[in-house]
């Protein structure tokens, strides 16, 4: 018999670790922890991803050039992932807070008078103003009919809830009437002549509703 030829290995490139799954799966896990709730976000997750590379650098004195791209590929992906979950939770942060806010502030002024202003600063091309001035008049317009209580720290979201049981077939309007309101008011956006506009008519269609 002929003696047995000597089965050779390939060499195989270690694995990466973490491997991209669990990278994404390990960023997802340490995003969700409270600690990441703060202005230091950014930074607190960056060092994190740093010692995710250090401690594969540990073991890994061998891996060559390809795999080591991939690495750096993979932590430059995670990044930029993690800067726009950060900026969506941020932002979703925000609206919620947003939506605590109220509608009707300190000083005592009629319906009729938030309208005037309303329509004034929509003339001189004000829309975020019309806007904020227009809702404020549908809300004290209501109030003063008793179809809303005289709540000062009434939010926008609970004047289109109230409204959309005593206006059911507005109930969408009215919702995107709040929604524009707290948009412009807290969330600082532009509002356009058209939504103004849409506002102002809401409030003369709620009016005029028996």
């Amino acid at each position: 018999m002929s003696a047995a030829h000597p089965v050779t290995l390939a060499a195989v490139d270690p694995p990466l670790d973490p491997s991209a799954d669990e990278a994404r799966r390990l960023l997802q896990v340490e995003l969700s922890k409270p600690d990441y709730h703060d202005d230091d976000l950014l930074q607190r997750l960056l060092d994190w991803i740093q010692r995710q590379i250090d401690g594969t650098v540990d073991g890994a004195s061998s891996i060559p050039p390809l795999t080591w791209f991939a690495i750096t590929f993979l932590v430059v992906a995670l990044m930029v992932a993690a800067a726009f979950l950060i900026s969506r939770a941020r932002g979703t942060a925000r609206r919620k807070g947003v939506e605590q806010r109220a509608v009707l502030s300190d000083e005592i002024v009629t319906a009729a008078e938030l309208r005037a202003r309303a329509e004034r600063a929509l003339a001189e091309g004000r829309n975020a103003e019309a806007v904020i001035d227009g809702f404020r008049a549908l809300a004290r317009r209501q109030i003063e009919r008793g179809r809303l209580d005289d709540v000062a720290s009434i939010t926008a979201h609970e004047v289109a809830a109230a409204l959309a049981t005593e206006y059911p077939e507005r109930r969408e309007r009215t919702a995107a009437g709040a929604d524009l309101f707290d948009a412009v008011m807290y969330g600082e956006r532009p509002a356009t002549r058209e939504q103004a506009l849409a506002v102002l008519q809401l409030d003369q269609d709620l009016a005029a509703a028996r």
